[in-house]
């Protein structure tokens, strides 16, 4: 029975994250606040969990979700071949709406979907999120919505699109709170090639990018669009 927890209190929020971290044990799906929008949350390690994600979404295996962590160190037992300059930006933009695309660790045993060997990470710059992924573990989490519709920006958005596939709805109100980035994703980069090169732009900003990493490619780019 899907139950939702109004999270804004102490003891919804205390029973809201216990029974989140029993749905993802038992394979289920979660819907949580981030720093973006409100995400469904799967157990990242259950090939039964995400398939049951894809299948709320109405999305295929072609678009694997990104997994979530509860820490910067966390990136190193998922990811190999970390590049310094991705390891700069995960410095500077963790926790925060910036997903990086590495190569996965050949050892874990997972399946995202159709990834070619690659896993898509963020550290989200959410307290609830956090605290349910340390509970928890890498989870793996996409917007809030039907393939195809709005993401959800409140808990009962996503209830809307998602109602009884999910086990447990965590409310902290809106999402994003404040800021100018209201509506915008993460900015994916991919760090699996020579260079580091932005394939979705996002709340960050090339701009901001650039700031720490200044080789960082985007769409358009003569250095792209030649290679």
């Amino acid at each position: 029975m899907t139950t939702s927890y109004n999270c804004a209190t102490e003891a919804e929020r205390s029973d809201g994250l216990a029974h989140a971290q029993r749905a993802i044990s038992n394979q289920q799906c979660v819907v949580l606040p981030t720093d973006t929008v409100y995400g469904i949350a799967a157990d990242a390690f259950s090939a039964q969990a995400v398939a049951t994600l894809l299948a709320a979404k109405g999305r295929g295996r072609n678009m694997p979700p990104p997994v979530l962590i509860p820490r910067m160190g966390t990136m190193d037992g998922l990811a190999t071949n970390v590049p310094i300059g991705a390891r700069r930006l995960a410095e500077a933009f963790w926790p925060g709406a910036l997903t990086l695309i590495f190569q996965a660790q050949p050892s874990l045993s997972w399946d995202l979907g159709e990834t070619k060997g690659t896993v898509a990470l963020r550290m989200p710059d959410d307290e609830l999120a956090i605290d349910l992924l340390t509970l928890t573990g890498p989870l793996a989490v996409s917007s809030a919505n039907r393939t195809g519709q709005s993401a959800a920006g409140t808990a009962g958005e996503a209830a809307a699109q998602l109602a009884e596939s999910v086990e447990v709805y965590l409310d902290d109100g809106p999402r994003p709170t404040s800021g100018t980035t209201a509506g915008l994703p993460s900015t994916i980069v991919d760090a699996t090639g020579d260079v580091l090169t932005v394939v979705r732009s996002g709340a960050l900003s090339v701009d901001e990018l650039r700031s720490v990493v200044p080789e960082v490619q985007a769409p358009g780019d003569p250095a792209v669009a030649d290679g």
